[in-house]
């Protein structure tokens, strides 16, 4: 029997080994809690490590929540959350979490603010008063705030230094303009310069408080001794009564925007495209994220093959979807050679085309499925990976049963009904797309997509 043959039966076990694990797997459904002020955490005792996990999303507390003119406020709210209590400084927080081995963090995304915690079991109780105590009673000095206002300020003159990550700030504010989405995490030079530990303590004041706010807590813990630590770190806290305003709608492109940002010292471009995608949840999610493993989405993808392997035009390319709860958007981007953009935009758009109109074949489909489906149970193993699929969840109001019914819905993706996320969610007519490189050396080659608005790298911000 030659070597082939040997093989064969090892890969067929292999592969029902890996269907029966993918059959087998399934979220487990956690306990509801709900504290004494009214904020639910839900709950999953594990014994596998002795280590416990704990997430909470404060609503209303993210960076879409901003007042205009003090973007990045968000953010340096939860920066400050960590840098001193009324009766522990920046330095002893710190100490203190390293001496157990701990993570503590307080962090601003769109929708929300949320606190991600892990440690040893036996910590566990000394990390949550430390959250507590961050949370429920932070400093906010000036001097402290100044310090990190210095950083983000640096931080964000960098950047310009590099396009590849230059390139994700124009795309954002071209894509999303002055919809509270398009805000930067980190600020902008402007905001930073006139901000002040006073207004994060406002900010704080009005924006942080439990009404709303959802946790998750997985770990080798007790129901009982988890609830009470919960109460005795968080059931007391009254904080704001936290606005509710609802979020605008996602802005759609109408037609083609096109922006050129010229960066003179520049040996690369840097592209994004982006378009509408869809909301956390959508029911086409299992399709769309079948087709976009085979348009950009994995290594064997067809941009990568195209781009990198075909042609050698890059080392990277990728696409991806943006989830938010009001809705999402299609992203794709790479970078060449300046005197290859050209080259390489046909090629993209020459795909674009192909998978509205060809789609994949049965085979692509099939390799897709079970890449998507190998791929996802190891997401969901650890203690901190459930704890933040159920606070996901249920901040989006999505039952815990979503990711049975996902991975059904990748098993159930057909050719045709692949295709049919493609011609929803893949544009051709209206899209954004940012290229930051030497305008000289790439200007002439981008004149055949449309008309292109002109910035200078140096000019102030990103807009």
């Amino acid at each position: 029997m030659n070597a082939r043959k040997r093989l064969l039966p090892v890969l067929v076990l292999v592969l029902l080994a890996a269907s029966a694990a993918q059959a087998a797997f399934k979220l487990p459904a956690p306990e509801k809690l709900t504290l004494k002020n009214g904020i639910v955490v839900y709950f999953l005792k594990t014994a596998e490590v002795p280590m416990v996990s704990f997430r909470l999303y404060l609503k209303g507390a993210g960076s879409a929540q901003e007042p205009a003119e003090f973007e990045g406020i968000a953010g340096m709210t939860a920066d400050q959350i960590m840098k001193g209590t009324a009766k522990m400084g920046a330095d002893a927080v710190a100490e203190a979490l390293d001496f157990m081995g701990a993570r503590l963090d307080f962090s601003a995304a769109e929708e929300y603010a949320a606190i991600s915690a892990e440690s040893l079991s036996e910590h566990f109780p000394k990390v949550l008063d430390i959250a507590s105590a961050c949370l429920t009673q932070p400093a906010f000095l000036d001097d402290e705030f100044k310090k990190s206002r210095e950083i983000a300020l640096n931080e964000l003159k960098s950047i310009k230094d590099n396009p590849g990550r230059a390139v994700r700030n124009y795309f954002q504010k071209a894509y999303f303009g002055t919809h509270p989405l398009g805000h930067f995490a980190s600020g902008t030079e402007e905001s930073l310069a006139k901000m002040t530990a006073a207004d994060v303590r406002a900010y704080y004041k009005k924006y942080y408080g439990p009404k709303g706010a959802i946790g998750a807590l997985v770990g080798d813990i007790e129901k009982k001794q988890a609830l009470a630590l919960l109460n005795a770190a968080f059931g007391g806290w009254k904080g704001a009564d936290v606005p509710t305003a609802a979020m605008p709608p996602l802005p759609e492109p109408k037609g083609i925007k096109l922006l050129l940002v010229d960066k003179p010292d520049a040996t690369q471009a840097y592209w994004i495209l982006g378009a509408p995608g869809y909301a956390f949840g959508d029911k086409i999610t299992p399709q769309a994220t079948v087709m976009n493993s085979l348009f950009g989405g994995r290594f064997t993808s067809w941009l990568v093959t195209e781009l990198r392997i075909k042609r050698g035009l890059t080392y990277h390319a990728d696409s991806s979807f943006r989830t938010f709860r009001i809705g999402g958007l299609f992203q794709a981007n790479s970078y060449t050679r300046n005197e290859k953009i050209g080259e390489m935009l046909d090629i993209l758009f020459g795909l674009l085309k192909k998978v509205r109109t060809e789609g994949f074949t049965s085979e692509e489909i099939e390799s897709s499925r079970n890449y998507v489906q190998g791929q996802f149970p190891p997401t969901l193993e650890t203690n901190g990976a459930k704890a933040n699929a159920y606070v996901q969840l249920a901040f989006n109001h999505i039952g815990f049963d979503y990711y049975d019914k996902y991975l059904a819905g990748i098993q159930a993706t057909t050719q045709a009904s692949a295709k049919e996320a493609a011609i929803k969610l893949i544009p051709l007519e209206n899209y954004v797309l940012v290229v930051v490189g030497k305008a000289d050396e790439i200007r002439d080659q981008l004149k055949k997509y449309g008309t292109w608005t002109e910035k200078k790298i140096s000019d102030p911000g990103f807009n």
